[in-house]
């Protein structure tokens, strides 16, 4: 990583009638040389569209490169890291939750879970294309790009939303750390299994057992990366039987170990995690909490 690599982050709250939608919309620069680049891995989340001004970066998942030189990559809900690079650059991030894939997405989200793809090449994503091209002006300017974001996600705030009700106590069942199974799901929500499981697979992306299995190492994640000094066995979960099924996750989403994780620098996510706890309460999307409309 070069030393003189600088990274600021600013996270945005979305306007109240937009809130159950999203998560954050946040800002990151990437200040580094010219002509060299900085490597990091981000963790598992929710659905993403990025916009770039400057140097476009470059990722992959699961060994599947994204596609090269575009002006934004939208990401299904994830349950894997993102390897990427970057060079000096402005980055638009834009967190669906949910709720927020039902509202302004037109596909299952299963169809588009752990893929990077170009929003402007799909159909299923043609309707964001007026906001790619939109956001950036000539010059740098963080209020304006704000603000584009946010009229042209208000002027679609009236479309109506399927299974609201339903995504929401689901998405709240499942954040709860003290929710452990499917069946604590189903009883915390009043909904049969199979409900459960259609309603995850169509708006979040995977079946409710690898949702909460996600949940329960991001939450393990987050703590020690907000308090390295607790160790991981101090940041495991409590739902973890023991320490080598918490390693076995940790390959699972990240594909490393714990010890590789801690070893490789994270100059991007270190920084974005700092800041989206200190503006939303949350360190990593994935643990952000739900709301309804009108709340």
């Amino acid at each position: 990583m070069p030393a003189d690599c600088r990274v600021k982050v600013r996270f945005h709250q979305p306007p109240l009638a937009l809130r159950p939608y999203f998560t954050t919309f946040y800002l990151t620069e990437i200040d580094i040389p010219e002509g060299q680049r900085v490597q990091d891995h981000l963790h598992p989340e929710w659905a993403n569209l990025r916009l770039f001004q400057g140097t476009v970066p470059e990722a992959e998942i699961a060994g599947t490169k994204g596609p090269p030189g575009i002006a934004a990559i939208g990401t299904g809900p994830t349950s894997t890291t993102i390897r990427f690079t970057a060079g000096r650059c402005r980055i638009w991030g834009i967190g669906l939750l949910p709720l927020g894939w039902a509202k302004f997405a037109r596909a299952p989200a299963h169809l588009w879970a752990d893929r990077i793809f170009d929003p402007c090449a799909e159909p299923d994503f043609a309707q964001f294309g007026p906001l790619i091209e939109g956001v950036f002006g000539a010059c740098p300017d963080e209020a304006g790009e704000l603000e584009r974001i946010t009229a042209f996600f208000a002027a679609r705030s009236d479309m109506p939303v399927a299974d609201e009700d339903r995504i929401v106590a689901i998405h709240g069942a499942i954040v709860d750390p003290e929710t452990g199974s499917v069946a604590d799901v189903a009883a915390a929500t009043g909904l049969a299994s199979y409900t459960i499981e259609r309603i995850c697979r169509r708006y979040f992306g995977f079946a409710p057992r690898l949702l909460l299995r996600r949940q329960r190492f991001m939450r393990s994640l987050s703590q020690y990366m907000l308090d390295p000094e607790l160790k991981w066995i101090g940041a495991i979960d409590g739902h973890y039987h023991d320490q080598a099924q918490f390693v076995r996750d940790f390959r699972r989403f990240m594909g490393m170990t714990p010890r590789a994780y801690v070893a490789h620098p994270r100059p991007v996510l270190s920084a974005v995690m700092r800041a989206r706890f200190e503006a939303a309460g949350a360190a990593v999307q994935a643990l952000h909490l739900p709301a309804r409309t009108g709340d």
